[in-house]
């Protein structure tokens, strides 16, 4: 008489497959169902990775692939005409944009504002080209940054566009000033200037964008 032996038993994700699995269900079953638990595993895995990089890394890679605006619409004595960006501007009139944005600080914010009674970020990037340097830019943050080279945050130059994100888009634009620092129109406090390094926008910092260069 044969002795009888104890049968193997599965352990780990195997054991899990062989636990739910029909009685009579056949090899092939069972590992059709090993492949998909492998492959949900390795989804998982890169899903991981992705969401571990950095957000400017994600938001750069996001808006490099985008359709990105060379030129923009800037008014002439004899109306509009269409220029590459970076647009050249003089120092005089980068510093007469410095003095717009001393006078407009404390101005309180204001969703949809585009003028002095009252700004919201993107109003105040498109108010303050527009006066200093004549540039039509577009309304809105998500359009604003498709205009021009993306710059990284060590290449930033005064005059530079920066961008900051929420989740998986751009939620806010401010105007890089220089000294590390950056003007904008903030729900709190108005108009007002901030330390690109602060916490909160050195961890939500997405991009810049170059649409001037100062002579």
């Amino acid at each position: 008489m044969n002795p009888e032996y104890p049968k193997p038993t599965l352990t780990g994700p195997m054991n899990e497959i062989n636990r739910f699995a029909p009685k009579k269900a056949k090899a092939a079953d069972i590992l059709r169902m090993a492949a998909l638990l492998a492959i949900s595993c390795l989804m998982l895995a890169l899903g991981a990775c992705q969401s571990a990089r950095p957000l400017s890394d994600r938001m750069e890679s996001k808006y490099s692939l985008k359709k990105r605006k060379t030129s923009i619409s800037r008014l002439r004595p004899q109306g509009p005409e269409r220029c590459d960006v970076p647009v050249q501007v003089s120092e005089r009139a980068f510093r007469a944009m410095l003095d717009s944005i001393e006078e407009s600080k404390g101005v309180k914010y204001r969703f949809g504002g585009s003028s002095p009674e009252g700004f919201d970020c993107s109003g105040f990037v498109q108010y303050l080209y527009n006066r200093s340097f004549q540039m039509m830019l577009p309304r809105t943050s998500t359009e604003l940054a498709l205009v021009g080279p993306i710059i990284r945050k060590d290449h930033l130059q005064p005059g530079d566009l920066v961008f900051f994100a929420a989740g998986a888009d751009i939620t806010h634009v401010g105007v890089y000033i220089g000294n590390k620092q950056f003007a904008h129109a903030s729900t709190r406090a108005g108009i007002s200037v901030n330390a690109l390094y602060q916490s909160y926008y050195n961890t939500n910092f997405a991009f810049g964008t170059r649409v001037i260069r100062v002579e």
